[in-house]
């Protein structure tokens, strides 16, 4: 599949570290042109930087996703700067784990209001760039966690189910445009986001921060080991593939075995 993505053009949201930063280093390293969007001006630059320096094309656009006037500058300048749009990520993410009757009303509207909101706002601005050419591909990153539950994560749950459903309803209204719709599920990922979540799930299940990620991350799991971003961003780049035209409305599972149980 190398350079299959020549000329195309591809925004990732929460493409400034950890799974988004591998997703657009991928998607650029086949002949994309990356948008990166994030809340961290610092970090997003540096990722554009990075990528440039490495023979890409890309650059950084400081977004909040759930935000509609942002998502919706953020499309236009993309468009503005490529003439197109062809391949939207919704990566961005964040955590808070709290018992239900701790969970603060702050938390649980930022999150949902960037997992799943976001997803919407930044999908529902594409669409119409993307049904002008008559294709187009959206992946949703959810989780294994957007197939079953866990304790002390209800709005990240509660997201993560939301865009299986929502990503059903994009593969519906999209397939008479040529475009397709995926929601990719990863178990956890050895990522900034999973690592800062260590301290708090220790305190939750009331135990030693050095047993949670045995414990807790991976006893669910056939394969006892975290992924790396790289496995989850070649998916990505399978995904946009033609080999994959046919893939829409789909979970697509990479678990390590999770669900198998």
């Amino acid at each position: 599949m190398a350079d299959h993505l020549n000329g195309k053009v591809a925004i990732v949201t929460g493409g400034a570290s950890g799974l988004g930063l591998a997703f657009a280093e991928a998607l650029a390293g086949e002949g994309a042109r990356v948008v990166i969007a994030d809340l961290s001006e610092e970090s997003g630059q540096a990722a554009a930087k990075k990528i440039n320096g490495a023979g890409g094309e890309c650059f950084f656009k400081r977004t909040d996703i759930s935000k509609s006037p942002d998502v919706s500058a953020l499309v236009d300048a993309t468009v503005e700067k490529f003439g197109r749009l062809d391949i939207l990520i919704n990566n961005a993410g964040l955590q808070h784990v709290a018992p239900i009757h701790e969970f603060e009303e702050d938390q649980w509207d930022r999150l949902i209001g960037v997992m799943l909101t976001g997803t919407f706002l930044s999908t529902k601005y594409a669409l119409p760039h993307m049904i002008a050419r008559k294709q187009g591909r959206i992946i949703n990153i959810s989780s294994v966690l957007g197939q079953v539950g866990v304790e002390y994560k209800a709005a990240y749950v509660a997201a993560k189910h939301g865009i299986l459903g929502f990503t059903k309803v994009v593969a519906l209204e999209g397939a008479a445009h040529n475009i397709t719709a995926v929601a990719v599920c990863p178990s956890y990922v050895r990522t900034p986001l999973m690592e800062s979540q260590i301290a708090t799930q220790a305190r939750s299940h009331g135990i030693p921060e050095d047993e949670v990620v045995k414990k807790i991350m991976l006893e669910p799991a056939a394969l006892k080991r975290l992924l790396e971003p790289r496995e989850v961003a070649e998916l990505i780049v399978f995904l946009t593939s033609d080999a994959a035209q046919a893939i829409t409305g789909s979970a697509v599972n990479i678990d390590c075995g999770w669900i198998s149980r």
